[in-house]
């Protein structure tokens, strides 16, 4: 069934907000940059952290979960409580008859992600599923360099989600915009890999499509994190065997040294991209040349552009340049265009079960093969 959604026919899109914690404000000040939506209502259980991000924001708040589910019926309601909430509320939503948009992951458990698609699918509404850094600059300048053919044939590409060694980090320090804490101990629990994965996966998963074979492991590497267990693994790596692309090696941890790296390896060089989280990333070229007897990548890679503009950016606010709203706008402009939105209710199935096959892995799992699909994404208008 092709997803669809019930909007609100006025001129301006209207979104509600679930969810008033360290990662809304990245949402509300990337929203800033798309005047055509509007925020309909707000809630999150904690009201005074509801009261301080609407305050902040100028957002009208709703004072039960009920009230904002009727503050704009059929509206996209971006899902951005606690993963292990996910679930029943993204459920609630679509009940209601509600799309959503839900921060990452879809859900915690595979039989629950299979079971929200599957209730999307048979309400025909929308299910989607962030990270949105796939519709961005830097992703689509990198696709758009692929389906040229700068790099040849891509062989193999190497990806890299190492974020330093967090539990040394200063991360009480660490408040966003309205003053909402940055939650260790419930990313702790949850893992970098399910955090992070996605801002590759997405990207490799636009431009080519379902991973047919997953090949993973994973350890918690650092046993005595500050707050309540039990925590996932803060390391993982997977080799991932795609229907129609390149073999590809991901690493996701709070312990290696900080690298966000990507860099498809092809048979005229390496096209590669430094900064996973900054749509603006500069997306460069090497090609492969040999100088005397050795076989070496160009030392001054070139810089790729895309010819026309791109789409809003954001200022930097902490470790992130992204412009969270790119997803919820997407699947806006694609209600209002009568079409299905290019972050699809397959992928959002298909990004969390190799997500959480890559992170459950343990050390025995090997080989898992994939039960869902997803079709590559169609290129941004300005990126064909």
């Amino acid at each position: 069934m092709k997803s669809t959604t019930v909007l609100n026919s006025g001129q301006k899109d209207r979104i509600l907000l679930l969810g008033c914690g360290f990662v809304a404000d990245l949402y509300a000040r990337s929203l800033k940059t798309f005047p055509n939506i509007e925020v309909a209502g707000v809630f999150d259980i904690d009201a005074a952290r509801r009261a301080a991000f609407c305050s902040h924001w100028g957002y009208p708040q709703c004072d039960s979960f009920a009230a904002l589910l009727a503050a704009a019926p059929g509206a996209l309601v971006v899902n951005l409580t606690n993963p292990h909430a996910h679930f029943d509320t993204s459920k609630a939503c679509l009940e209601a008859g509600h799309p959503v948009y839900s921060e990452k992951p879809l859900a915690t458990a595979f039989d629950d992600a299979r079971a929200l698609h599957d209730l999307a699918e048979a309400k025909g509404l929308v299910l989607a599923s962030a990270p949105c850094s796939a519709l961005g600059e830097a992703a689509q300048t990198l696709g758009h360099a692929l389906r040229a053919g700068t790099v040849g044939t891509p062989r193999a590409i190497y990806a890299e989600l190492d974020d330093g060694f967090i539990p040394q980090a200063a991360y009480h320090k660490w408040v966003s915009e309205s003053g909402a804490p940055w939650p260790f101990e419930d990313e702790f629990r949850v893992g970098c890999t399910l955090e992070h994965a996605g801002y590759y996966l997405t990207w490799l998963m636009s431009w080519f499509g379902s991973v047919r074979t997953v090949v993973a492991a994973s350890a918690e590497t650092i046993p005595d994190k500050e707050g309540n267990g039990p925590f996932a693994p803060d390391l993982s790596v997977a080799i991932l065997y795609f229907e129609n692309g390149p073999v590809t090696r991901l690493t996701c941890s709070i312990t290696a040294p900080h690298d966000h790296t990507i860099r498809v390896v092809g048979d005229k060089g390496v096209l590669s991209c430094k900064a996973a989280w900054d749509n603006a990333a500069k997306v460069r070229f090497a090609r492969r040349l040999t100088v005397r007897r050795r076989l070496m990548e160009h030392p001054w890679p070139k810089r790729i552009k895309l010819p026309q503009p791109t789409h809003p950016k954001v200022e930097r606010w902490g470790a992130a340049a992204m412009n969270f709203a790119l997803g919820p706008a997407e699947v806006l402009q694609a209600a209002r265009e009568h079409r299905p939105p290019r972050m699809t209710n397959a992928m959002a199935l298909h990004l969390t079960e190799v997500t959480l096959a890559i992170q459950n892995a343990g050390e025995t799992t090997g080989a898992q093969r994939m039960t869902t699909t997803c079709d590559p994404v169609e290129p941004m208008p300005w990126a064909k």
